[in-house]
């Protein structure tokens, strides 16, 4: 005699549960991306949200490829040539300042960072001390001197375009046990002297700017 397993209540919403943390996924990789918050933030979380319904025609091709292209971003590289050895290349340097909206715990954080434009793009390479040992990091170039807004919004270099690497010049570092931070990126275009300036912030508090550094263009 046969035997038929009826599947319990648990097995049909599985499906469910599924789509939940895919959703979650989406969010908390928007979430991540958009860095210092304005309006870069803004149209990432709308690009997130689009994400989790069928492809709407009034997505631009440039949002597409940010989004497409993530699979190729580059969010830095610690042993990579820093920006101030890149040769051939015209190289600008920043001292890192504190923010007032720093998090409690960063008043020691110093540090420097410099951009480089050569015959292969823009190199950024941000060196920092005084962070939490083991604590994650991201910086990114923005559009606006310290002075204005704490660097107002992302350096873009297509303006509007896709808030994601490489429209947006983005790294990610980790501290390590004394509480030095260190990492270099590379894009394929040059920034010129749109991009003014650059913040640090931790991952998991991207409201809480920790420090600025002007480039000495």
């Amino acid at each position: 005699m046969s035997h038929r397993t009826t599947p319990s209540a648990a097995t049909r919403r599985r499906p469910r549960t599924r789509l939940a943390v895919a959703c979650l996924t989406v969010t908390s990789t928007a979430a991540l991306l958009s860095g210092c918050g304005g309006e870069s933030s803004e149209k990432t979380t709308n690009t997130a949200a689009g994400a989790t319904t069928s492809a709407s025609p009034s997505k631009s091709t440039d949002e597409m490829s940010g989004m497409d292209g993530m699979k190729d971003m580059a969010m830095g590289d610690p042993s990579a040539t820093p920006a101030d050895k890149i040769p051939d290349a015209d190289v600008v340097k920043g001292a890192f300042e504190l923010l007032d909206t720093r998090p409690p715990g960063m008043d020691d954080v110093k540090g420097s960072a410099w951009l480089a434009q050569g015959p292969k793009g823009t190199t950024v390479t941000v060196s920092l001390s005084g962070l939490k040992p083991g604590g994650t990091y991201m910086s990114h170039l923005h559009a606006q001197s310290c002075s204005a807004k704490n660097g107002g919004d992302h350096f873009q270099f297509e303006k509007g375009g896709a808030t994601t690497p490489p429209n947006e010049v983005h790294l990610m570092f980790t501290a390590d046990k004394s509480g030095m931070g260190m990492t270099t990126v590379n894009n394929d275009r040059k920034t010129g002297e749109d991009a003014k300036a650059i913040v640090v912030h931790p991952s998991e508090a991207q409201d809480n700017r920790i420090a600025c550094a002007d480039f000495e263009f």
